[in-house]
């Protein structure tokens, strides 16, 4: 089998379960958006935000640290495993214990006072989230990918049970709906006034599911703190873990931004957590952009540092970018072909459909998103991370200064465009000096082209009104087809002769 067939075999089960796993959980929005107030919604929203600055301080770049060195240094894969994983899990220990004990003033200082259980219960979801990264990314070294995809899956599933469990099923029963016999157990469980902390316990308690069936991944860990590997491998890592905090700044900072520097009253009847909730709904609808990279991120990233010795990888890295790239600019149009009824479908509440105009925007910023992340692998095979960190640092100034100038003007969409600057200022900074120490022969060319077709397309999609929503859905999806048809034609001497 080929290499290119290899990764797309590998990214393809990656890829389904995220899809899958995705889909479950993206069964959630429809139900917060009917459950939750705009101004909840926002809550949960920027919560999750934090987070996802914490996610990178508990890992510190040592995922991706563990995969070049097990790599490298194949008979000392074990060490390097022990060695990550002790430092994670004391790490995370002591990050854990300080949110606990600062939980209150925290919540306060972030603008939700008397929320401090939330925080505290984000301690111990981080901290299980830290445990399971390295067994994860163990899976993903050795190939098991079904495992891998089995694991999240059954995560996934016991989130958007409980969120049903706990958001649905115990206030029927605590409001006497299922009789009396259940009334006592639903109010007992279900207090109306946290309903928001009830999404972070349900993911809590789902993330714990995943720890019993890591346990192969984990078996033989024993703590270990080699000083000769401890040193290599962090200085490897520390770049990552500055590059991962100003990479989340460029993800998700905008919310917190959107809640402080958007002016009161800028959208009629709107609060900011309200404006943050409506811009947080139609983000999700680029969820399909994430979902390839996401599939690509899991299965590449082994793949290229497997690669890197071959004298013969430049080529075959530019081979990935060129079909990664058709592929996101395939899913991207088809999401704004279908926008309509996706609006429709997913985000309930009216009030979420006004970010709908946005999320051509994200789409194209999530796009460009997934080229940096391809074009990321020189630095990350010549062991130059320090690149990373600078060229983050860069977007991360783009995202904060773009928002200070465009949100009090534009509002979300000034959150949204700041996504797709942060995006674009990376991919020019990465590939130019990508080519500096590692050239690939990138077909900048054909992605042009491609890009400027679906372009075309998506805008001709977007304009298209009838009044018959049968024949729009037609009608939008023959630009689908047709970009499909156009890529096929050009494309199909290669398709046949791809065997890396």
């Amino acid at each position: 089998m080929g290499l290119l067939k290899k990764l797309a075999s590998d990214a393809a089960i990656y890829g389904l379960s995220s899809i899958v796993s995705r889909l479950l959980n993206y069964v959630l929005v429809p139900f917060h958006t009917w459950f939750f107030a705009p101004g909840a919604y926002g809550e949960i929203s920027v919560f999750y935000a934090y987070v996802a600055f914490f996610n990178v301080v508990y890992t510190f770049g040592l995922e991706t640290a563990y995969f070049r060195f097990a790599t490298k240094h194949k008979a000392d894969e074990a060490q390097y495993f022990n060695l990550a994983l002790t430092a994670i899990g004391l790490v995370g220990a002591g990050l854990s214990g300080l949110l606990l004990v600062g939980a209150a003033p925290l919540a306060q200082v972030i603008g939700y006072p008397g929320h401090g259980v939330y925080v505290a219960c984000f301690a111990g979801l981080l901290w299980v989230d830290a445990l399971a990264a390295l067994p994860f990314a163990r899976l993903r070294l050795r190939g098991q990918a079904k495992r891998f995809a089995a694991i999240k899956t059954a995560s996934i599933l016991a989130n958007v049970g409980l969120n049903f469990f706990f958001l649905w099923l115990c206030p029927q029963w605590a409001s006497g709906a299922w009789g009396a016999s259940w009334q006592p157990l639903g109010q007992a469980i279900y207090q109306p006034q946290w309903a928001v902390g009830y999404v972070f316990l349900a993911n809590l308690l789902a993330n714990l599911v995943q720890l019993p069936f890591l346990w192969p991944a984990w078996r033989g860990f024993k703590p270990a703190w080699p000083p000769a590997l401890a040193k290599p491998l962090l200085a490897y890592a520390w770049p990552l873990l500055f590059m991962g905090l100003a990479g989340m700044v460029n993800e998700t900072l905008d919310r917190q931004l959107l809640k402080f520097w958007l002016p009161a009253g800028f959208y009629p009847g709107h609060d900011n957590d309200a404006a943050v909730g409506i811009y947080s709904a139609g983000y999700k609808l680029s969820i399909f952009i994430s979902l390839a990279i996401q599939a690509f991120r899991y299965s590449a990233e082994p793949f290229f540092f497997a690669q890197s010795a071959d004298k013969n990888s430049p080529p075959l890295f530019a081979k990935v970018m060129h079909y990664f790239v058709i592929l996101l600019l395939g899913m991207g149009l088809a999401v704004v072909a279908n926008l309509d009824w996706l609006g429709q479908v997913f985000l309930r509440g009216r009030a979420y459909r006004e970010s709908l105009d946005m999320v051509p925007i994200l789409l194209m910023a999530n796009i460009l998103l997934g080229v940096y992340y391809n074009l990321t692998v020189w630095f990350k095979i010549t062991d130059r991370t320090q690149y990373g960190l600078w060229f983050t640092l860069a977007g991360a100034g783009v995202t904060v200064l773009a928002n200070w100038l465009l949100i009090p003007q534009l509002g979300y969409f000034g959150s949204a465009w700041g996504h797709l600057l942060c995006y674009l200022t990376l991919c020019g900074l990465c590939y130019f000096y990508g080519q500096r120490f590692y050239p690939i022969p990138y077909r900048w060319g054909a992605a042009l082209g491609y890009l400027l077709l679906a372009l075309a397309l998506g805008a001709a999609a977007w304009l298209v009104t009838t009044g018959h929503p049968a024949a729009d859905f037609l009608l939008r999806n023959l630009a689908v087809l047709a970009f499909g048809a156009v890529v096929f034609w050009r494309e199909r001497a290669g398709l046949r002769g791809v065997k890396a």
